[in-house]
């Protein structure tokens, strides 16, 4: 028989709050191999990461993957590390932070919280938390702009999974994503923008983006076309003709064939074709981390300048800028169009007392 779970206790004066629950991919604690055993079994083990058949795959993985990719990824990670711990880590805690003050100043004050898809803090353990805080309605913002079944999607699941054993479920909504979000394309070329005012911009803006096996576009899955849309608007906003920019996909995992064009080849393809300078963004990434610090900023800056070119610049990416903060706070503000967000949009003091001593007449013990 199913158990539904609730919260350790219950008050009928308690006020009703909104929560905005960030998530982000995950890290691992530490730079580690025995710190990325766990982490990666855990994201490797999703159906949706990988879609191939489970028990085949379960051989790969425990028998091939975990005894050999740990230790080869500490090293990258410990490339990476900082004082803070993890950048992906660091810069999300601060985008929290962030959206919070943004959303006070705005006279909102609902609760934001972060949590991680994989790893810690994990998302039963953070949607818990809000259960004894009393939350009844929860916007989940996913940090991911473009779609895709493997990132957003997977988010959903784990949400949706912790709730089947919920008793009394809170209010819940989705940012499904924000690729055309226009205040997000602004900060995006903001940051272009700022980088360029420093230093000429390159002969090629190369935008790179996370790629996803070519299957899963022949399947139906969106993230490919709305990467092209994020790209097409952010050349529009710097005024780049279509000879200035290209879009390409890093990351590949496996044998088979994913999104091209492939970033590093296409950076090595540049150099020897003449192209001396690149500006590298990464517009699918807010949070700068393993991909973008040490597969861009390290290995395709070497790629590149082996190949002949001279000058590669990692553009960064939008982390805490006041622009994304800004932008993220009109997103959960579009999406939690008619919640109350403020405690004075709520029922007062004095309505709750009353409402608790209706409550105990009728029998309840709090």
């Amino acid at each position: 028989m199913q158990r539904f779970s609730s919260p350790s206790a219950f008050r009928h004066d308690a006020p009703e709050r909104t929560a905005v629950l960030l998530v982000q991919l995950g890290t691992p604690v530490a730079p580690t191999a025995a710190a990325l055993r766990p982490y990666l079994r855990e994201f490797l083990s999703d159906p949706r990461v990988v879609e191939i058949p489970r028990l085949i795959w379960w051989l790969i993985l425990n028998g091939i993957i975990l005894n050999t990719r740990p230790a080869r990824s500490a090293q990258k990670y410990a490339s990476v590390w900082t004082d803070a711990g993890s950048p992906l880590m660091a810069h999300s805690l601060r985008q929290t932070e962030g959206l919070r003050e943004e959303l006070a100043a705005r006279g909102l004050n609902p609760t934001v919280v972060l949590a991680m898809r994989y790893g810690a803090p994990s998302i039963p353990g953070v949607l818990r938390d809000l259960r004894e805080q009393g939350m009844r309605r929860v916007l989940v913002l996913p940090l991911y702009p473009q779609y895709a079944g493997s990132t957003t999607a997977t988010v959903i699941d784990a949400v949706t999974r912790e709730l089947q054993g919920w008793r009394n479920l809170p209010e819940l909504r989705w940012v499904r994503q924000f690729h055309d979000h226009p205040s997000y394309l602004d900060a995006l070329a903001a940051q272009v923008r700022a980088a360029w005012a420093q230093r000429p911009p390159a002969e090629k803006l190369v935008m790179s983006f996370h790629g996803v096996p070519r299957r899963t576009l022949e399947l139906g899955d969106p993230y490919h076309c709305e990467c092209l849309v994020t790209a097409r608007r952010l050349a529009e906003r710097l005024g780049l003709s279509e000879d200035r920019w290209v879009v390409t996909f890093q990351s590949r995992f496996g044998k088979a064939e994913w999104l091209q064009p492939y970033t590093e080849p296409t950076l090595i393809a540049l150099a020897e074709s003449g192209v001396r300078s690149v500006d590298v963004v990464c517009p699918g990434f807010v949070s700068d981390c393993l991909e973008t610090l040490e597969e861009i900023a390290m290995e395709a800056k070497h790629a590149f300048t082996e190949a002949g070119g001279t000058d590669f610049n990692y553009l960064g990416c939008l982390n805490d800028s006041p622009a994304f903060i800004a932008s993220l706070a009109d997103i959960v503000s579009l999406h939690t169009a008619g919640w109350p967000m403020s405690i004075e949009q709520g029922p007062d003091a004095q309505a709750l007392a009353d409402r608790a001593q209706r409550a105990r007449r009728l029998g309840a013990k709090a």
